[in-house]
């Protein structure tokens, strides 16, 4: 029979996987703008990268999700998912992606090929002007960050690509907004109707001492961390293991990759892949996105970031070129 220090303990880790699916309810710098209610708008003004040899104003972030059918060795789990790292987001071959392209030679395999494919989102940073998330607690600095999805990414794409704008959004002075409405078709939250203001917008006093004060954050810290070897392996393993319908083992796997909420367990980290697993956690940041991401059949390497000069022109017919 447990005891009550077990119990407690088993509930307080139950609690903190609840309460991590549900965010933070103190000050917050990740904007949660999926959780404004249908027929609601937010606006939002980009910011560049502090990173100067980013060509973009944003990062591109590209995870795999292993479904789980529960934790080992507790009786009363529900399925849980844990995020992992596709390595070609750092420009590396990754050997789940390489297993996973061939499933769709397979028609029978396709849906479970759609569900292990790379989940693309995409990092900004910002103000935000108008926020109609009234529980919304803004921290000190107002440069928030923003999770963006692959829908609302393409129309920010679509509005750098048009030869009509001849400044960047994220230009102080000649920048202009971007208004995200929510909507919703088939059942999940839709943003398709969003668009950028049609006025140029200097930021104001506020604004630019805020970006004084603070600075520009680098986009590419929030990225998660290159898994080193010994992780890889890891990864690799948890991959067999939720293909094949095992529950998620903490005691060889918690120190690596862990589903949101679950603390480290505190057992021993070489039982995971490797005599020389030493690491600790190598997750990703976990934000919730609005709408699930369809899988193409096809490889599509993010775009690698160089060095951006010059003027809007020249940064935008960049963005251009890369991304027509």
């Amino acid at each position: 029979m447990a005891s009550l220090a077990e119990i407690r303990a088993k509930l307080k880790e139950q609690e903190a996987r609840t309460s991590g699916n549900q965010g933070p309810s103190g000050p917050n710098p990740i904007y949660p703008f999926w959780n404004i209610k249908e027929g609601e708008s937010a606006t939002m003004r980009f910011l560049p990268d502090g990173n100067a040899d980013n060509t973009f104003f944003w990062a591109e972030r590209l995870m795999i999700k292993l479904p789980f059918a529960g934790i080992k060795g507790e009786t009363d789990s529900r399925p849980v998912q844990v995020q992992i790292p596709c390595m070609e987001m750092y420009g590396d071959t990754c050997n789940i992606l390489n297993e996973v392209r061939g499933w769709f030679k397979d028609p029978s395999l396709e849906d479970m090929g759609r569900k292990y494919w790379k989940k693309r989102s995409y990092v900004f940073q910002g103000f935000v002007t108008d926020n109609p998330l009234t529980n919304d607690e803004a921290p000190e600095n107002p440069i928030r960050r923003f999770i963006i999805g692959p829908q609302i990414f393409q129309i920010i794409k679509a509005a750098l690509m048009d030869p009509d704008m001849e400044e960047l959004p994220t230009d102080y002075t000649a920048g202009v907004d971007f208004r995200l409405n929510k909507t919703s078709k088939g059942g999940y939250a839709d943003y398709g109707t969003s668009n950028w203001a049609r006025r140029e917008r200097p930021l104001d006093d506020a604004e630019m001492n805020a970006v004084n004060t603070h600075g520009l954050f680098d986009l590419g810290d929030f990225l998660p961390k290159k898994p080193d070897a010994t992780a890889q392996k890891v990864m690799h393993e948890m991959f067999e293991a939720s293909v094949d319908g095992e529950a998620y083992d903490p005691e060889r796997w918690s120190n690596y990759f862990r589903p949101a909420g679950m603390q480290a367990r505190t057992g021993d980290p070489q039982k995971a892949a490797s005599p020389q697993a030493t690491a600790v956690s190598q997750s990703a940041p976990v934000a919730p996105t609005p709408a699930p991401e369809a899988a193409p059949v096809a490889a599509d390497p993010a775009p690698a970031a160089e060095a951006a000069g010059g003027g809007a022109q020249d940064i935008l017919a960049m963005i251009r070129s890369r991304q027509g």
